[in-house]
Protein backbone atom coordinates (compact mmCIF):
# COMPACT_ATOMS: atom_id res chain seq x y z
CA UNK A 1 0.00 0.00 0.00
CA UNK A 2 1.40 3.53 -1.04
CA UNK A 3 2.18 6.24 1.46
CA UNK A 4 -0.45 8.19 -0.34
CA UNK A 5 -3.23 5.56 0.38
CA UNK A 6 -2.15 5.20 3.70
CA UNK A 7 -2.35 8.50 4.37
CA UNK A 8 -5.58 8.93 2.78
CA UNK A 9 -6.99 6.54 5.02
CA UNK A 10 -5.64 7.82 8.60
CA UNK A 11 -7.47 11.19 7.01
CA UNK A 12 -10.62 9.07 6.62
CA UNK A 13 -10.47 6.96 9.95
CA UNK A 14 -10.06 10.61 11.86
CA UNK A 15 -12.72 12.26 9.84
CA UNK A 16 -14.89 9.09 10.61
CA UNK A 17 -14.25 9.34 14.00
CA UNK A 18 -14.84 12.78 14.75
CA UNK A 19 -18.43 12.62 12.91
CA UNK A 20 -19.43 10.00 15.32
CA UNK A 21 -18.45 11.26 18.35
CA UNK A 22 -20.09 14.79 17.02
CA UNK A 23 -23.01 12.76 16.35
CA UNK A 24 -23.44 10.95 19.48
CA UNK A 25 -22.72 14.63 21.30
CA UNK A 26 -25.55 16.02 18.97
CA UNK A 27 -28.08 14.05 20.27
CA UNK A 28 -27.43 15.50 24.16
CA UNK A 29 -29.06 18.39 25.30
CA UNK A 30 -27.21 21.70 26.69
CA UNK A 31 -25.28 24.38 25.71
CA UNK A 32 -21.89 22.42 26.94
CA UNK A 33 -22.91 19.55 24.31
CA UNK A 34 -23.70 22.39 21.60
CA UNK A 35 -19.94 23.96 22.32
CA UNK A 36 -18.33 20.57 22.47
CA UNK A 37 -19.49 19.93 19.18
CA UNK A 38 -18.43 23.00 17.47
CA UNK A 39 -15.02 22.42 19.35
CA UNK A 40 -15.14 19.32 18.07
CA UNK A 41 -15.35 19.96 14.67
CA UNK A 42 -12.83 23.14 14.11
CA UNK A 43 -10.53 21.02 16.05
CA UNK A 44 -10.89 17.77 14.02
CA UNK A 45 -10.71 20.75 10.55
CA UNK A 46 -7.23 21.80 11.79
CA UNK A 47 -5.85 17.92 12.37
CA UNK A 48 -7.17 17.24 8.80
CA UNK A 49 -5.67 20.37 7.65
CA UNK A 50 -1.71 19.32 9.13
CA UNK A 51 -2.31 15.70 8.69
CA UNK A 52 -2.86 16.78 4.71
CA UNK A 53 0.24 18.96 4.56
CA UNK A 54 2.56 16.86 5.92
CA UNK A 55 1.25 13.58 3.81
CA UNK A 56 1.10 14.93 1.27
CA UNK A 57 4.34 17.43 1.44
CA UNK A 58 2.14 20.39 0.55
CA UNK A 59 4.76 23.80 -0.24
CA UNK A 60 4.67 26.52 2.20
CA UNK A 61 3.71 28.66 -0.71
CA UNK A 62 0.85 26.73 -1.47
CA UNK A 63 -0.74 26.01 1.47
CA UNK A 64 1.00 26.25 4.81
CA UNK A 65 0.27 23.89 7.67
CA UNK A 66 -1.54 25.35 10.73
CA UNK A 67 1.59 24.40 13.18
CA UNK A 68 3.31 26.91 11.07
CA UNK A 69 0.97 29.24 11.11
CA UNK A 70 0.64 29.28 14.94
CA UNK A 71 4.67 29.56 15.07
CA UNK A 72 4.04 32.47 12.83
CA UNK A 73 1.58 34.07 15.05
CA UNK A 74 3.40 33.63 18.10
CA UNK A 75 6.92 34.74 16.47
CA UNK A 76 5.58 37.81 15.28
CA UNK A 77 3.42 38.87 17.99
CA UNK A 78 4.58 42.80 18.18
CA UNK A 79 4.03 43.10 14.64
CA UNK A 80 0.97 41.80 14.24
CA UNK A 81 -0.41 43.79 16.95
CA UNK A 82 1.00 47.01 15.08
CA UNK A 83 -1.08 45.78 12.65
CA UNK A 84 -4.29 45.38 14.26
CA UNK A 85 -3.99 48.52 15.85
CA UNK A 86 -3.68 50.31 12.50
CA UNK A 87 -6.12 48.55 10.56
CA UNK A 88 -8.98 47.19 12.75
CA UNK A 89 -8.50 49.82 15.89
CA UNK A 90 -7.80 53.26 13.67
CA UNK A 91 -9.41 52.15 10.50
CA UNK A 92 -12.20 50.07 10.65
CA UNK A 93 -13.43 51.10 13.97
CA UNK A 94 -13.54 54.34 13.65
CA UNK A 95 -14.95 53.90 9.87
CA UNK A 96 -18.03 52.22 11.43
CA UNK A 97 -18.53 54.81 14.24
CA UNK A 98 -18.46 57.69 11.64
CA UNK A 99 -20.57 55.63 9.20
CA UNK A 100 -23.03 54.60 11.95
CA UNK A 101 -23.41 57.64 13.26
CA UNK A 102 -23.80 59.53 9.94
CA UNK A 103 -26.31 56.74 8.39
CA UNK A 104 -28.63 56.85 11.66
CA UNK A 105 -28.53 60.96 11.61
CA UNK A 106 -29.50 60.72 8.03
CA UNK A 107 -31.98 58.49 8.47
CA UNK A 108 -33.72 60.30 10.89
CA UNK A 109 -33.38 63.54 8.50
CA UNK A 110 -35.05 61.13 5.32
CA UNK A 111 -38.11 60.46 8.04
CA UNK A 112 -39.02 63.86 8.61
CA UNK A 113 -38.05 64.59 4.81
CA UNK A 114 -40.20 63.05 1.78
CA UNK A 115 -38.00 64.79 -0.29
CA UNK A 116 -34.62 63.41 1.33
CA UNK A 117 -36.03 59.91 0.76
CA UNK A 118 -36.85 60.61 -2.90
CA UNK A 119 -33.61 61.76 -3.37
CA UNK A 120 -31.25 60.21 -0.92
CA UNK A 121 -31.86 57.01 -1.52
CA UNK A 122 -31.42 56.59 -4.51
CA UNK A 123 -27.95 58.03 -4.26
CA UNK A 124 -27.12 55.90 -1.44
CA UNK A 125 -27.91 53.15 -3.32
CA UNK A 126 -25.69 54.22 -6.01
CA UNK A 127 -22.87 54.72 -3.92
CA UNK A 128 -23.07 51.07 -2.40
CA UNK A 129 -22.81 49.37 -5.72
CA UNK A 130 -19.95 51.27 -5.95
CA UNK A 131 -16.84 48.89 -5.92
CA UNK A 132 -14.62 49.36 -3.32
CA UNK A 133 -11.25 48.64 -5.93
CA UNK A 134 -12.23 51.62 -7.29
CA UNK A 135 -13.05 53.97 -4.87
CA UNK A 136 -10.29 53.12 -2.19
CA UNK A 137 -7.47 55.00 -4.43
CA UNK A 138 -9.36 57.71 -5.21
CA UNK A 139 -10.12 58.05 -1.07
CA UNK A 140 -5.89 57.47 -0.28
CA UNK A 141 -5.45 60.14 -2.56
CA UNK A 142 -8.11 62.63 -1.10
CA UNK A 143 -6.96 61.62 2.84
CA UNK A 144 -3.38 60.55 2.26
CA UNK A 145 -1.76 56.98 2.93
CA UNK A 146 -2.23 56.75 6.72
CA UNK A 147 -5.55 55.16 8.38
CA UNK A 148 -7.85 58.37 7.85
CA UNK A 149 -8.18 57.18 4.11
CA UNK A 150 -8.91 53.39 5.14
CA UNK A 151 -11.67 55.07 7.34
CA UNK A 152 -13.00 57.47 4.99
CA UNK A 153 -13.45 53.72 2.91
CA UNK A 154 -15.23 51.96 6.24
CA UNK A 155 -17.72 54.98 6.10
CA UNK A 156 -18.75 54.55 2.57
CA UNK A 157 -18.97 50.71 2.83
CA UNK A 158 -20.80 50.68 6.15
CA UNK A 159 -23.52 53.49 5.45
CA UNK A 160 -25.99 52.56 3.01
CA UNK A 161 -26.69 49.22 4.94
CA UNK A 162 -27.44 50.96 8.16
CA UNK A 163 -28.82 53.26 6.63
CA UNK A 164 -31.49 51.52 4.94
CA UNK A 165 -31.51 49.26 8.05
CA UNK A 166 -32.61 52.90 10.35
CA UNK A 167 -35.43 53.72 7.76
CA UNK A 168 -37.12 50.36 7.91
CA UNK A 169 -37.02 50.63 11.56
CA UNK A 170 -38.56 54.56 12.11
CA UNK A 171 -40.91 53.09 9.64
CA UNK A 172 -41.80 50.28 11.76
CA UNK A 173 -44.39 51.31 13.99
CA UNK A 174 -47.71 50.67 13.13
CA UNK A 175 -50.51 53.46 12.95
CA UNK A 176 -52.36 52.84 16.17
CA UNK A 177 -49.10 53.31 18.14
CA UNK A 178 -48.25 56.49 16.58
CA UNK A 179 -52.38 57.73 17.20
CA UNK A 180 -51.57 57.19 20.78
CA UNK A 181 -48.64 59.30 20.77
CA UNK A 182 -50.52 62.04 19.68
CA UNK A 183 -53.34 61.24 22.31
CA UNK A 184 -50.93 62.31 24.79
CA UNK A 185 -49.89 65.24 23.00
CA UNK A 186 -46.63 63.91 22.07
CA UNK A 187 -44.55 66.00 19.50
CA UNK A 188 -42.20 64.64 16.49
CA UNK A 189 -39.13 64.37 18.83
CA UNK A 190 -40.82 63.10 21.78
CA UNK A 191 -42.37 60.53 19.46
CA UNK A 192 -38.88 59.39 18.13
CA UNK A 193 -37.60 59.26 21.46
CA UNK A 194 -39.99 57.48 23.16
CA UNK A 195 -41.80 55.26 20.37
CA UNK A 196 -40.01 54.87 17.24
CA UNK A 197 -36.50 54.69 17.97
CA UNK A 198 -36.80 52.17 20.35
CA UNK A 199 -38.26 50.14 18.19
CA UNK A 200 -35.94 50.53 15.63
CA UNK A 201 -33.07 49.25 17.49
CA UNK A 202 -33.60 45.81 16.46
CA UNK A 203 -33.32 46.87 12.74
CA UNK A 204 -30.30 49.12 13.57
CA UNK A 205 -28.40 46.44 15.09
CA UNK A 206 -29.03 44.42 12.17
CA UNK A 207 -27.33 46.92 9.81
CA UNK A 208 -24.39 47.27 12.45
CA UNK A 209 -23.43 42.88 12.82
CA UNK A 210 -23.86 43.45 8.93
CA UNK A 211 -21.31 45.48 8.81
CA UNK A 212 -18.72 44.59 11.19
CA UNK A 213 -17.48 41.93 9.08
CA UNK A 214 -17.56 45.12 5.82
CA UNK A 215 -15.77 47.42 7.71
CA UNK A 216 -12.94 44.95 8.42
CA UNK A 217 -12.86 43.99 4.74
CA UNK A 218 -13.03 47.51 3.52
CA UNK A 219 -10.43 48.75 6.54
CA UNK A 220 -7.83 45.68 4.58
CA UNK A 221 -8.46 46.25 1.23
CA UNK A 222 -7.97 49.85 1.23
CA UNK A 223 -4.31 49.34 2.55
CA UNK A 224 -3.45 47.58 -0.72
CA UNK A 225 -3.43 50.73 -2.91
CA UNK A 226 -1.19 52.83 0.22
CA UNK A 227 -0.50 52.72 3.97
CA UNK A 228 2.39 53.86 6.17
CA UNK A 229 4.71 50.44 6.38
CA UNK A 230 2.55 49.01 8.82
CA UNK A 231 -1.20 47.45 8.71
CA UNK A 232 -2.78 44.32 7.73
CA UNK A 233 -3.13 44.59 4.11
CA UNK A 234 0.25 46.51 4.08
CA UNK A 235 1.55 42.97 5.68
CA UNK A 236 -0.41 40.53 3.38
CA UNK A 237 0.72 42.18 0.03
CA UNK A 238 4.08 42.35 1.07
CA UNK A 239 4.55 39.03 2.82
CA UNK A 240 3.10 37.53 -0.51
CA UNK A 241 5.57 39.01 -2.31
CA UNK A 242 7.95 37.90 -0.07
CA UNK A 243 6.24 34.09 -0.26
CA UNK A 244 5.82 34.24 3.47
CA UNK A 245 2.62 32.62 3.36
CA UNK A 246 2.68 31.42 6.79
CA UNK A 247 2.56 35.40 8.01
CA UNK A 248 -0.41 36.04 5.43
CA UNK A 249 -2.36 33.16 7.37
CA UNK A 250 -1.38 34.51 10.72
CA UNK A 251 -2.59 38.51 9.69
CA UNK A 252 -5.77 36.38 8.55
CA UNK A 253 -6.15 34.73 11.92
CA UNK A 254 -5.33 38.01 13.45
CA UNK A 255 -8.52 39.22 11.10
CA UNK A 256 -10.98 36.52 11.92
CA UNK A 257 -10.62 36.77 15.81
CA UNK A 258 -11.00 40.28 15.73
CA UNK A 259 -14.39 39.95 13.24
CA UNK A 260 -15.82 37.77 15.92
CA UNK A 261 -14.95 39.44 18.78
CA UNK A 262 -16.44 42.75 16.76
CA UNK A 263 -20.00 40.69 15.94
CA UNK A 264 -19.59 39.51 19.27
CA UNK A 265 -19.55 42.43 21.58
CA UNK A 266 -22.52 43.93 19.04
CA UNK A 267 -24.71 41.17 19.54
CA UNK A 268 -24.05 41.25 23.15
CA UNK A 269 -25.09 44.83 22.97
CA UNK A 270 -28.08 43.96 21.30
CA UNK A 271 -29.04 41.62 23.54
CA UNK A 272 -29.52 43.96 26.39
CA UNK A 273 -30.88 47.19 24.24
CA UNK A 274 -33.39 45.07 22.63
CA UNK A 275 -34.26 42.64 25.52
CA UNK A 276 -38.02 43.08 24.64
CA UNK A 277 -37.92 42.24 21.26
CA UNK A 278 -39.01 38.65 20.61
CA UNK A 279 -35.82 37.64 18.67
CA UNK A 280 -34.17 37.74 22.01
CA UNK A 281 -36.82 35.70 23.91
CA UNK A 282 -35.23 32.37 25.15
Amino acid sequence: MTGAMTGAISILAVWLGAMGLNGWLARRDGPLFAGLVAAIFGITLLILWEMAVRIYQVPNVILPAPSAIWSAFIGNLPILWGDFVQTIVKGALSGWVIGALAATVTAIAIDRSSFLQRGLLPIGNFVAALPIVGIAPILVMWFGFDWQSKAAVVVVMVFFPILVNMVAGLAATDQLQRDQMKTWNAGYWQSLWKLRLPAAMPFLFNGLKITTTLALIGAIVAEFFGSPTRGMGFRISTSVGQLNLPMVWAEILVAAIAGTVFYGIVAWVEKRVTFWHPSQRQ
